[in-house]
């Protein structure tokens, strides 16, 4: 898997993508603490308040159910991995999940 550019020029990616691994519950606590001290860089660049999860889905246009949405792609995802005797990849999950649903923000892989 090939993410050395993902972000590059993309910030708005990074955060829509530890948004989708923090709602498969796979954001690491790390990047997660990381995220929280961000909050008051992303209030003043987004003129929000919240937690970064609520400021980066105001940014999105996400409903609120947006993270309830995710968990039930991801509980699909699983069960295909388990049918199909493959490993299920986060990482690779969040890449084909904000591409198939945000292709503007991160075109699809050819």
């Amino acid at each position: 898997m090939q993410t050395t550019n993902r972000y590059e020029g993309r910030p708005l990616l990074r955060l829509v993508d530890c948004l989708v691994l923090d709602a498969i519950d796979q954001l690491d606590d790390a990047k997660r603490a990381k995220l929280e001290a961000l909050e008051p860089t992303l209030a003043q660049t987004f003129s929000a308040s919240g937690t970064w999860q609520e400021m980066v889905g105001t940014q999105m246009g996400f409903a609120d159910d947006v993270q309830d949405q995710i968990r039930q792609f991801w509980r699909s995802y699983l069960d295909r991995a388990v049918e199909q005797q493959l490993r299920a990849d986060p990482q690779e999950f969040v890449i084909e999940f904000v591409a198939q649903n945000f292709p503007d923000l991160a075109p699809p892989r050819r």
